[in-house]
């Protein structure tokens, strides 16, 4: 009877508490968005507020640089589409002609007619597509070159993903039996009008400040050509966000983004006369990191710089304080662990973001984690934290 009644006690304690010491749930709170390196743009935004200039901004957070001109800086080339197996191009108001990768032109695409690519074999298959008409299936080629009239701007479309293009040429080549599609054009001014990487309804300085970083990030991308892109860089965040031609004609805002890039023609950060490596944020836990605490790497104008205007809950709302929920079973699943007891940051940076975690399980197994690793794994929006559970 004794043990009738133990086991009936044992089912009616919940699952949870049979492992003691589990937490159901972790609670990470803390401040700031991105790896918070350079530039905190919400930083940028509360000086520009403050009546400071674009130069000042750029010299408080890139400290010992300087800000130099050239409107000569070459064209850029940007991947528009990775990895496609299938590309669809148009242009309501002008025409698209088609070329071979030598520029000999090939054929054209009429107002109201589509360019289709697809990748067969190692070759691409063009195809222009007219309504009430059988599709022009052109011989393939492994590369093909777009131009298209000058003031009309093409779209292309990307499994359901859409671009807009108004200047340079397009490039599209067969790279590992997929598509990578790259537009080329002026760094200087066509690639930064289509940079979106900050509100264009924020105040003149800070987005002046912004173009000057973008384009210097670019100058210091165009050394050399990717080949697994066939560019040299990204149109997404991973170097920096590029939206095409729907920046800059953004309804109310678009043109100011527009006169701000046109204000710092020419104008790049540079450092014992060379292009630094720029880096930028939306925003910190109120001090920026060195580059060497995040990557290893260090440069002396990418330090700790005190960045108040992040931690005001007035101008960043959203990442002044944070908290993101977590629970056992996610928490255990990025440690590698059957379950989570505890938690803790074994070491902080001089800005006192975290630099890594180790995890205990119930039976006393540990696992850390770098903190890179970790916001990934847990969409943690940055690395100034605390963890209670």
């Amino acid at each position: 009877m004794k043990k009738l009644i133990l086991v009936l006690l044992l089912l009616a304690i919940p699952a949870s508490a049979h492992a003691a010491g589990v937490p159901e749930r972790f609670y990470v709170s803390g401040s700031g968005f991105g790896h918070g390196v350079g530039l905190s743009q919400m930083g940028a935004k509360g000086l520009a507020l403050e009546g400071k200039s674009a130069a000042d901004i750029i010299n408080y957070f890139f400290p010992g640089t300087s800000i130099t001109t050239n409107t000569e800086l070459g064209n850029i080339r940007v991947n528009i589409a990775h990895l496609a197996t299938y590309i669809t191009i148009t242009n309501p108001t002008g025409v698209i002609t088609l070329n071979k990768s030598d520029g000999t032109a090939v054929a054209t695409v009429p107002i109201g007619s589509a360019l289709k690519f697809s990748v067969v074999t190692k070759v691409i298959s063009p195809s222009v597509t007219t309504p009430k008409q059988k599709p022009l299936v052109i011989p393939a080629a492994t590369a093909w070159n777009l131009t298209w009239d000058a003031g009309s701007v093409v779209t292309v479309n990307n499994s359901g993903s859409t671009t807009k293009l108004a200047y340079g040429q397009i490039n599209v080549k067969d790279v590992a039996n997929k598509i990578e599609l790259t537009t080329s054009m002026r760094l200087n001014d066509q690639y930064i009008y289509g940079i979106s990487e900050m509100s264009s309804s924020w105040p003149d300085a800070a987005m002046q400040s912004q173009a000057i970083a973008s384009r210097t990030y670019g100058l210091s991308r165009m050394g050399s050509i990717r080949k697994e892109c066939d560019c040299n860089l990204y149109n997404t965040k991973f170097d920096q966000t590029y939206a095409g031609y729907s920046k800059e004609v953004e309804a109310k805002y678009g043109a100011l983004w527009k006169a701000a890039v046109d204000a710092t023609s020419g104008q790049v950060i540079t450092y014992q006369g060379s292009p630094i490596n720029v880096y930028f944020s939306s925003s910190t836990g109120g001090i920026t990191q060195k580059a060497s605490d995040v990557w290893g790497t260090d440069f002396p104008y990418l330090t700790n710089v005190a960045d108040p205007w992040s931690l005001d809950v007035v101008l960043n709302p959203q990442y002044a304080h944070w908290l993101r929920v977590i629970s056992q079973g996610d928490m255990a699943k990025a440690f590698g662990l059957p379950d989570v007891a505890t938690i803790k940051i074994d070491a902080r940076t001089t800005s006192n973001s975290a630099i890594s975690l180790t995890a205990t399980s119930s039976a006393g197994v540990s696992a850390a984690l770098q903190v890179g690793v970790f916001k990934t794994k847990l969409l943690i929006p940055a690395s100034w934290f605390d963890i209670t559970s």
